[in-house]
């Protein structure tokens, strides 16, 4: 229909499929006017042993999860890893997920991370401090550690590094034993394991 010049945009016909439209553009289909639906917004409580991907791999996705219509629309603003529970949001609002996994945006995640060995006093000014991870140059952020045990901490970071919660514990000699992501940027998690639910229009507003 694009290129037997049947779309109409802002007045103009177009016949390439490539051009970008826009929604304060306005489209005509057939000398109808077409309206693009809302973006959706959810969050999912995702379950040990699934990837954060639009399509099975080594394990289930954990779009499995979700009972929509056009799942494949959608994407996961900050994933985890297979071996990784808790909070994910997923979105198919491109500018809105930017804010959360852009470095620059400084977004706050916090996870519940159970340790194999018992956590040391000094671990919490050193995470402030900043870490040196094995193979990268920059310490990490200034990161928030709250302990709650000698084996379970809450740790808070603004960034998105690659293993990054793993490789902070691995440089101070200890070793992550479960981890579970329970807020992001003031939105937490709030549903039961391998559920799903639409964000409020607070929680959307957050970004």
């Amino acid at each position: 229909m694009i290129n037997t010049g049947e779309v109409i945009v802002n007045n103009d016909v177009i016949k390439d499929e490539a051009v970008q439209v826009h929604e304060n553009n306005n489209v005509v289909l057939k000398n109808k006017k077409l309206i693009a639906r809302k973006s959706r917004y959810l969050m999912v409580h995702k379950p040990l042993d699934t990837v954060c991907s639009n399509i099975d791999e080594s394990h289930p996705s954990v779009f499995n999860y979700i009972s929509l219509n056009n799942v494949s629309d959608f994407h996961i603003a900050g994933r985890l890893d297979a071996d990784t529970t808790g909070l994910v949001l997923i979105t198919d609002d491109g500018r809105w997920s930017f804010n959360i996994i852009s470095p620059n945006k400084r977004c706050e995640k916090i996870y519940r991370v159970s340790l194999r060995d018992d956590i040391t006093d000094d671990v919490v000014s050193r995470f402030n401090n900043g870490i040196q991870l094995q193979g990268e140059k920059l310490l990490t952020l200034p990161a928030k550690l709250e302990i709650l045990s000698r084996k379970e901490v809450l740790l808070t970071i603004t960034e998105g590094r690659y293993h990054q919660v793993k490789r902070m514990f691995a440089a101070v000699g200890n070793r992550v034993h479960r981890l579970h992501r329970e807020e992001i940027g003031g939105i937490r998690l709030n549903i039961d394991l391998g559920q799903w639910r639409y964000l409020t229009e607070d929680e959307i507003a957050l970004f």
